[in-house]
């Protein structure tokens, strides 16, 4: 198929042949023209923008067998072979570059070798060399965006004139102009994984020793929330003392840096932190809350972790034979972010019951930390200080400690002083009548009723099997095998919205599953050590790489070292057991929000207004949230002795599935009532049975097939470390 142009638009753009190059040329109508030449650093918006200013039309032509002189002819714009005509003036234009496409018999050369008389190179090396121009007569063009005229022949040139004035805004010199490679409004499908990287320090950065440890705190403190209020809500209900609370928060601490540090050396090696995930607590909330445990007094706390240990154990092992063995290589082709987004999303909405109305139970200290935790990452988010944008770095550490102060003052003042009520031992008021109401405020907007700080020693090593041995059984088991295929593509999500935030290509299968069956592995310390959930990387942590812009393996790595030694010092993690309970639930409010606004935008990486995917996620998100809540009506009467916010995490017990073994119902009624497991589910289901046409099965980036045996770039950010590969090389 040729390439032509009307008599008008010959008449707009005719092309002198002969003269200096150097020289102004005209048109036909005495109309002032540049020569067109693609500039170094031109914009791939602007060719169709060129074609219509121009009125070029180019019909693109596959066809094989062109000779030598049809590919000539198919370069040249508006040339006549003869005076009064001749033949139609034809382009031959690449649709992927947007440049005039080569023939294999056009002559192929370096610059330095047209302007000196150099020796040509071979037609493959000279095609490959990154400095390459294609010289048709008059016009070389340089395929990097550079042009030149050496005046012995015919010369490409545009047909609309470009004022001076913007030429000088642009950036564009004479005889330069831009080149548009897409159409107007769109954008290349890959932008996400090839944009400019904004990061202050890429993946092997390496800041200096004082900014990495600048750096290292910074990124652990605005994970603070995530680390360490999990036990603050867990603990209490389990029956613990603050002594146990501040045990357990340092055990959570020393797992988050020696399971980061194994990431970072044998998983993904991607910059993100392992700690115990939102993912396992409402399952653990379902287990605590078992009607065998309700009524249990002596050592309840203990004998509570010891089962979630062994149903964490099981359900860790599971994780690692699925990455291990290479299933979830074979898992990744049906999960995509339709299954993701609604999944993590799930995971942040589980809690609404459980968040304001615990919060609410203190509102002067309450709500003026949510608005305070709000005003830092939304209104203050784009104020710096001295190039720090520190209210969005360290929004929950601030807001924590200015409210803690705040309701210091106001227990100090007297504002939860009740006559005859011991402010001290709050649970002992339950036998005067008088303190019955005041007790239940007392205990969780005080910030003296913590005796953590007093009871704590100063250095105590977190151990192995500190609780007593794990105990297994099978109702719980089954539930946390389940969970842990949610955790799983939990991380499946924050590996790609990490990868893609800080420019790299996406983990291939086989990176994903090495950093799956690694977090089983963490999974399966967290459980011998008794955090009381399992080890998972946090989905928070994508936002902190986006708001600090470090993404160093090294800043991580020192971060982790040092939450290993603040789990040393006891008094730490009782400083952090003291935080009221109030104030805890308020800062998880948002926290929560957070991974549910995380897990939306996956779909970013897929096509936004597709009307299959919105329905699908739409679908999910509403039969996650209502099928556990009818799971939830069925409640038994003990249930009246319970806070309201733990009473939808009982419905397990004498759920509506009866199937005459115990055991079966109560891990079916408890999955059926976990909003992310019942969001997965559904979500899975329709993805992969809702036919998809061929553009929404290659939509997505994550399903682009690499090899890392053949791409430099995932080779130098997946690669496992020398000395280390030579010791696993069987596990391909």
């Amino acid at each position: 198929m040729e390439t032509g142009l009307s008599s008008e638009n010959l008449d707009k753009g005719r092309i002198k042949r002969g003269g200096n190059s150097k020289r102004k040329e005209y048109s036909s109508n005495g109309i002032k023209i540049e020569p067109f030449v693609p500039r170094r650093d031109h914009n791939p918006k602007e060719l169709k923008t060129w074609a219509k200013r121009t009125g070029f039309v180019s019909d693109y032509s596959g066809e094989a067998g062109t000779s030598a002189s049809q590919n000539f002819d198919s370069v040249v714009v508006g040339y006549d072979h003869k005076e009064g005509g001749g033949s139609s003036p034809k382009i031959e234009i690449d649709p992927v570059l947007g440049v005039a496409r080569p023939s294999r018999d056009s002559e192929i050369e370096l610059d330095s070798e047209s302007k000196h008389g150099g020796s040509r190179r071979s037609e493959k090396d000279k095609f490959f060399r990154p400095n390459y121009a294609l010289d048709y007569g008059e016009k070389k063009i340089d395929l990097r965006g550079n042009g030149e005229t050496n005046g012995h022949g015919l010369g490409v040139s545009a047909v609309t004139p470009l004022p001076e004035e913007k030429k000088k805004e642009e950036g564009v010199t004479e005889g330069e102009v831009k080149v548009n490679l897409y159409a107007e409004g769109e954008e290349p499908a890959d932008r996400g994984r090839h944009r400019p990287s904004e990061m202050k320090y890429g993946l092997t950065g390496n800041p200096g020793f004082v900014p990495l440890i600048y750096y290292g705190l910074q990124h652990y403190l605005s994970l603070i929330g995530s680390l360490v209020f999990i036990p603050l809500v867990m603990v209490p209900t389990m029956g613990g003392t603050d002594n146990d609370t501040a045990k357990v928060i340092s055990t959570m601490l020393f797992l988050s840096g020696a399971t980061t540090i194994l990431h970072l050396y044998f998983g993904t090696r991607l910059p993100l932190v392992q700690g115990s995930s939102f993912v396992y607590l409402a399952p653990a909330l379902v287990i605590i809350n078992s009607e065998e445990f309700r009524n249990l007094t002596h050592h309840k706390f203990r004998h509570i972790m010891r089962e979630l240990q062994g149903a964490i154990i099981v359900g860790s092992i599971f994780q690692c034979v699925l990455g291990f063995s290479g299933l979830m290589s074979i898992l990744l082709r049906v999960i995509n972010p339709i299954v993701v987004a609604p999944t993590v999303a799930a995971v942040g909405l589980a809690f609404f019951s459980y968040g304001f109305p615990q919060a609410g139970t203190c509102i002067e200290i309450s709500i003026p930390l949510i608005v305070l935790v709000l005003i830092f990452t939304l209104h203050l988010r784009r104020i710096s200080i001295f190039g720090h944008h520190l209210f969005r770095i360290y929004a929950v550490p601030l807001s924590v400690t200015i409210i803690w102060i705040y309701a210091s003052f106001l227990t100090a003042g007297g504002a939860y002083n009740y006559k005859g009520c011991d402010p001290n031992i709050p649970s002992s008021n339950i036998l005067i009548d008088a303190c019955k109401k005041h007790a239940y405020t007392m205990k969780h907007c005080r910030t003296d009723v913590s005796n953590a700080l007093s009871t704590s020693s100063w250095i105590r090593f977190p151990y192995p099997l500190q609780w007593g041995l794990p105990i297994f059984h099978f109702r719980t088991c089954i539930i946390m095998v389940v969970v842990s295929l949610v955790a799983s593509v939990d991380s499946v999500g924050t590996y790609h919205s990490a990868s893609l935030r800080i420019n790299l290509k996406p983990p291939t299968p086989g990176v994903v599953s090495r950093g799956i069956a690694l977090e089983g592995f963490c999974s399966i310390l967290a459980g011998l050590w008794g955090s009381g959930t399992g080890s998972t990387t946090l989905t928070e942590n994508v936002h902190t790489i986006d708001i600090t812009r470090v993404a160093s393996r090294r800043v991580v790595e020192l971060g982790a070292a040092f939450m290993i030694l603040f789990s040393i010092i006891g008094k730490v993690g009782a400083l952090l057991a003291s935080i009221p309970q109030a104030l805890a639930a308020s800062v998880l409010c948002f926290i929560w929000a957070l991974i549910t606004a995380l897990g939306l935008s996956t779909l970013q990486y897929g096509q936004s207004g597709n009307f299959r995917k919105i329905k699908i996620v739409g679908v999910s998100l509403f039969l996650g949230l209502s099928i556990p809540s009818y799971i939830q009506q069925y409640q038994p009467q003990t249930s009246l002795i319970l806070p309201s916010y733990l009473v939808p995490y009982v419905a397990a017990s004498s759920g509506p599935f009866h199937s005459g073994i115990k055991q079966l119902d109560f891990a079916i009624n408890a999955l059926m009532s976990l909003n992310m497991v019942v969001t997965m589910l559904v979500a899975f289901i329709l993805e992969n049975t809702v036919p998809r046409n061929a553009q929404e099965r290659a939509e997505y980036i994550w399903m682009q097939p690499q090899d890392i045996a053949t791409d430099p770039s995932l080779a130098s950010a997946y690669s496992l470390p020398r000395k280390v590969a030579r010791c696993f090389c069987w596990a391909k």
